[in-house]
């Protein structure tokens, strides 16, 4: 089989194995690049971790050479239920006394009422003009049950509730009301049972009163909300007009475009349309007064415009001649001076003055509100600098460090024997912890904010957290200034060293480029070396497979000598 070879078998030399030997010596030299190969990528490594936290060092220096970070600030309410307050940076500290006598209200159009045709008893109960459908079922008069169909009329209602009631109760339409009479005037009418399934009485508004008549309590005609508009029960039907866009009846609210044609939308379609538009109000139909409603949906002493474009839909829902009642607008005064308005329940730095303030009112009432400086913010974004740098250097003495087991075993670390990266944990502790020139305010070293190095290592320590404190509190202009100064603030500078070292052309970056060609270099230097031991593999196995054949013929040629001259 190709690939099988037999040494020895002629010679008795297990020249194959010897062979492996001789490649495995000549492979020495490749042993040893693979070892430096190894370490390469190990410091490789640990500088892309330093990088990584690095990297999150410049996060946290973007974050305090920002000077919005310093006009940061928080705000409190003495009375939660009268308002709760919000405030953005660079808002204005102090405290500020609102007193609220009166909440904003959104204002409301309301249309003519009784605009609904009457009742049509001769019509299905589905189209004889109740604003709510009717379902089908039984209901209860006097102890007997009558049982109705959508398609009845009302007067095949009145009908079933005679026969049903052996002719004791009759009903009747009168001015736009059901009334039901006892034919024994002395003889109560009694409605209604817990097994009623048609929601009849309700919708006619039938209720017992104890008396052998019982009328509606209020007009039933109404608006037929899911019907066509022009056939929806009005007293004066919807029409489109001729000048609408496509022949479709137009109206404005607001100024915003209201389309509808009156032989496909219903009522509910186009109340649907106008809440669903820009025109910000919400329509609604009142039932029980028969009559529409638009109600603003900001508040304040705001008008709603309307205006027939082509059809009448606004005349004919009594829109038209609607009643405006106006809104509220919020009113309050602010540390005792003169009266405010505000159009919301919301009151801006556009309406107070109070920049950066803005105050959501719930009720009428006082309430003192604070506004401060958020020095916790602050002091959180020193310390988590201080935290990330400290990381940063122990990374470094970490990979730097050499150790001495108990047996007198030394490790090094990854970097042990690299002074760039001591040079940089070196010259970050230069960078951070040195008194800065050329600022205005009187805090120019950590150390004035409490902040100090440990005395064994390159990282820092809060020491006085009382410093921080009262800087932050009593002399906040110099803290800006000490890390924002666009020429020497501690983290502009600090940052651009950051940028230096691992940026696109930063040492670090550069230093990572290097030692990944110096990697890439041994993975090549390897390939040749191997190409030249299987070269010489190759030549080994021709001059032994030569020996074995030479070999193996003299063999059989001695055998053939001792065979013929025994």
């Amino acid at each position: 089989m190709a690939g099988i070879q037999l040494t020895g078998l002629a010679s008795g030399l297990d020249w194959q194995t010897l062979i492996q030997q001789m490649a495995d010596a000549e492979r020495t030299p490749q042993t040893n690049l693979k070892t430096q190969q190894t370490t390469i990528n190990n410091e490789n490594n640990a500088y892309g971790t330093l990088k990584t936290e690095l990297g999150v060092l410049q996060n946290n220096l973007t974050t305090l050479k920002d000077p919005t970070l310093y006009d940061s600030r928080t705000s409190s309410v003495s009375d939660t239920s009268v308002a709760s307050s919000t405030v953005a940076s660079g808002a204005s500290i102090g405290t500020y006394a609102f007193d609220i006598t009166q909440l904003a209200t959104a204002a409301q159009r309301t249309g003519t009422s009784n605009i609904a045709g009457p009742l049509t008893s001769s019509n299905p109960l589905t189209t004889a003009g109740f604003s709510t459908d009717i379902t089908a079922g039984t209901f209860t008069v006097n102890g007997s049950q009558v049982t109705i169909a959508t398609s009845d009329t009302l007067d095949a209602v009145f009908a079933k509730i005679s026969a049903a009631t052996s002719g004791a109760v009759t009903g009747k339409v009168s001015n736009d009301k059901i009334v039901l009479t006892s034919t024994d005037s002395t003889k109560e009418i009694i409605l209604g049972s817990a097994t009623d399934s048609s929601n009849f009485l309700q919708v006619a508004k039938l209720y017992n009163n104890g008396t052998g008549s019982v009328t509606s309590t209020n007009a039933l005609g109404g608006v037929l909300l899911n019907a066509a508009l022009q056939n929806s029960n009005l007293s004066l039907p919807v029409i489109n007009g001729t000048s609408g866009t496509n022949g479709m009846g137009e109206f404005k609210v607001n100024g915003v475009s209201i389309t509808y044609d009156s032989a496909v939308d219903s009522m509910n379609d186009v109340l649907t349309r106008i809440n669903n538009s820009t025109a910000g109000v919400t329509a609604s139909y009142d039932s029980i007064n028969d009559r529409f409603q638009l109600t603003s949906k900001a508040t304040g002493d705001i008008n709603i415009a309307l205006q027939n474009v082509s059809g009448n839909f606004l005349t004919a829902t009594g829109l038209a001649a609607s009643t405006l009642t106006h809104g509220n607008n919020l009113l309050y005064t602010l540390n005792g001076g003169d009266q405010l308005v505000s159009q919301s329940n919301t009151i801006t730095d556009a309406s107070s003055g109070v920049t950066g303030l803005s105050l959501s009112v719930a009720i009428k009432g006082q309430a003192n509100v604070t506004v401060a400086s958020d020095n916790a913010t602050i002091s959180s974004a020193i310390n988590g600098f201080i935290s990330q740098y400290n990381r940063v250097q122990s990374l470094i003495t970490t990979d730097t460090a050499s150790t001495t087991d108990s047996s007198g075993v030394v490790t090094a670390g990854i970097l042990a024997s690299d002074g760039d990266a001591t040079d940089l944990g070196e010259s970050l502790r230069s960078q951070v912890f040195t008194q800065l020139s050329g600022l205005t305010g009187s805090i120019n070293h950590l150390a004035d904010l409490g902040i100090q190095t440990n005395g064994t290592d390159n990282t820092l320590t809060l020491s006085d957290s009382t410093a921080l404190d009262s800087a932050l509190s009593n002399n906040l202009s110099s803290v800006k200034d000490f890390f924002t100064n666009s020429t020497s603030g501690l983290a502009v500078t600090l940052n651009s060293f950051v940028d230096r070292t691992i940026g696109d052309s930063g040492t670090v970056t550069q230093k990572q480029t290097d030692l990944a060609k110096q990697s890439t270099d041994i993975d090549t230097q390897v390939a040749n070396m191997e190409k030249l031991v299987q070269d010489d593999i190759a030549h080994w196995t021709t001059e032994f497979t030569a020996m074995e054949s030479a070999q193996q013929a003299f063999n059989q040629q001695s055998a053939y000598l001792t065979k013929q001259f025994p």
